[in-house]
């Protein structure tokens, strides 16, 4: 608990600071900064074309961000699938197989890092350092700036928030929400990579390898041993573990992440690496109230995260050390014993609260109910949530809560003054049907075929290793049930499409349904209003959130692992 708490009080020390500085930064407000990073952001402006002051409607907006996600597919996969003729490998790693490259690309792609692969044996340098890192530094920034274009759009544009918040109708194509490239750039310069500098000297001095020499052969100590030397792998792992950490992305340099002795040296490493997974996404959390001007309304977003963050944590901490399998310690198979249950219990909650997905254990060794835990953070996906997604996610929790109390109260559904009718409930239905069609229609049809499952447990647990892989995928989390099998062509096609199909829709449709409400005449509030900066609202915001899981998921929850949890505590009874 002492670590939980700490790791508490640290997040809200540094991410109240920065979520004001990110404030300042997706403003476009005069900084200090400006000369410097002017000198460098300038040049980037004029090959892309654009002025950053020059507005956007959602539609350019939404345009620019799905076309530079295809650019940037198309170039990384070709480098996936021709790292062996590509300079820096100096291990002689062979091409990726075009599904596996797919599926890696999207992976990344979509900010989700989920790993059909082990990064240390087959990527190269070349691979890791541009194809990986690459992408963990911009998909998460992309996410932070359609965030920030979706606020400006519920307030009504960038020019209403500039001039305060008129009365008057403006036409949809007309509404600005910023500018895309100006939104991307800034972000990335004056935020990740500075964030990411300095997370990286850290684990440095932790004793993370930041090097671009060939791994390293050791003899073994022991002379009886059954091989004469061993390959240790190194590379610029630091860098690539900053970014995995701060950017909400998860993918680790070696296979099994962070529970890699190299990869997660030390007790600080490990707490600063945790503490990483949740800084920017809290950071974004405080930067609403001096971006939108609405300081009630921050807070509620904030203490709705946190309450569903404490519960997450505590329920983690107790499945793990208290509950009736605790005592089963066949549950340490896949836990590092130099850090223990709680600090793997505290990861395993965090990183899926968080769209982040790495591991300082193997999550299948986790107990039932914490693997449980994990899929509900998962499902939910606006707890804290990735670097933007995360809060865009919420917003759509927001929109329906609005709609249902206004619907409950016999008050008309509006928010900030805007209110909500049939196309934006149409757009929002389309948001909450797509998640239990795709997760739940994959699952089933893998289930359907066990030669496809690839799972190493036929009972109740290989559900959940089945029904896991696809909730991470979709949540664009990246954390997975390590005992399935999953570096085949159905695996890593699939898990694309779901990949894909958790990305994109959820981070354009609230952009196109904020830009819907900005177009609308703005009725001034009054004593029949309905307060969002409530915490009567936050409480039935928070329900409706758990109505929405139990009902669509609790059948797979039962089948997997609820039913994993009885059967393993009857057993341990006997």
């Amino acid at each position: 608990m002492a670590e939980s708490l700490l790791l508490l009080i640290l997040l809200i020390a540094l991410g109240w600071p920065l979520g004001r500085y990110l404030a300042a930064v997706m403003r476009g407000a005069p900084m200090r900064g400006d000369t410097l990073f002017g000198w460098i952001e300038s040049p980037i402006y004029a090959a892309l074309g654009t002025r950053p002051h020059a507005g956007m409607s959602w539609r350019g907006y939404a345009g620019a961000f799905l076309l530079s996600n295809l650019l940037l597919a198309i170039v990384v996969w070709i480098i996936f699938m021709t790292q062996a003729w590509l300079p820096l490998n100096p291990d002689g790693v062979p091409n990726m197989s075009w599904d596996l490259a797919l599926h890696t690309m999207v992976s990344f792609l979509t900010n989700t890092n989920q790993q059909h692969y082990s990064g240390q044996a087959q990527l190269s340098y070349l691979s890791q350092m541009t194809g990986i890192v690459g992408l963990q530094v911009i998909t998460p920034v992309m996410g932070l700036a359609i965030v920030a274009a979706t606020l400006r759009g519920l307030l009504g544009g960038r020019q209403a928030m500039e001039r305060g918040e008129g009365v008057t109708a403006t036409p949809v194509e007309a509404v600005d929400v910023g500018n895309y490239w100006a939104d991307v750039v800034r972000a990335t310069l004056r935020i990740v990579l500075p964030l990411c500098l300095v997370w990286s000297v850290l684990l440095t001095w932790q004793g993370v390898p930041a090097t671009l020499a060939a791994s390293h052969v050791a003899t073994p100590v022991e002379a009886t041993a059954e091989f004469k030397e061993q390959k240790i792998p190194l590379g610029p792992v630091a860098p690539m573990v900053a970014i995995k950490q701060l950017g909400s992305n998860g993918g680790g340099w070696y296979g099994p992440n962070s529970a890699v002795p190299l990869e997660n040296p030390t007790p600080l490493s490990n707490f600063l690496e945790t503490l990483a997974i949740c800084l920017i996404p809290v950071s974004i959390i405080f930067m609403i109230a001096p971006f939108t001007g609405r300081r009630k309304f921050g807070a509620m977003v904030f203490g709705t995260m946190l309450a569903m963050s404490v519960v997450s944590v505590g329920l983690s901490l107790w499945s793990e050390g208290h509950s009736a399998t605790a005592t089963d310690i066949a549950l340490m198979e896949g836990k590092e014993v130099r850090l223990g249950a709680d600090a793997s219990a505290l990861w395993a909650s965090v990183t899926t609260q968080v769209n982040n997905g790495s591991v300082n254990s193997m999550l299948d060794s986790t107990a039932p109910l914490t693997g449980m835990v994990s899929m509900v953070n998962m499902l939910i996906n606006s707890i804290w949530g990735g670097v933007g997604c995360g809060l865009q996610q919420f917003i759509v929790y927001l929109l329906l809560s609005v709609f249902l109390a206004g619907l409950m109260t016999g008050r008309t559904p509006e928010l900030f003054g805007r209110k909500i009718e049939g196309p934006e409930v149409k757009l929002l239905a389309i948001l909450v049907l797509l998640q239990p069609l795709v997760i739940l229609g994959f699952t089933a049809v893998t289930l359907a075929v066990p030669s496809l499952t690839g799972n190493s447990n036929p009972g109740f647990h290989g559900i959940s290793q089945v029904f896991y892989e696809y909730v991470s995928a979709f949540a664009n989390n990246g954390s997975g049930f390590e005992g399935l099998g999953d570096a085949t062509m159905w695996w890593n096609v699939s898990c694309a499409i779901v990949l894909a199909a958790g990305r994109f829709p959820a981070l354009v449709i609230p952009l196109a349904i904020a830009t819907m409400l900005a177009a609308k005449r703005r009725a001034p509030e009054g004593s029949g209003t309905l307060h969002v900066e409530t915490p009567t609202f936050a409480l039935t915001l928070i329900g409706i959130v758990i109505i929405l899981t139990l009902l669509q998921f609790m059948p797979v929850l039962v089948l997997g692992p609820i039913a994993d949890h009885l059967a393993l505590t009857q057993l341990l009874a006997r």
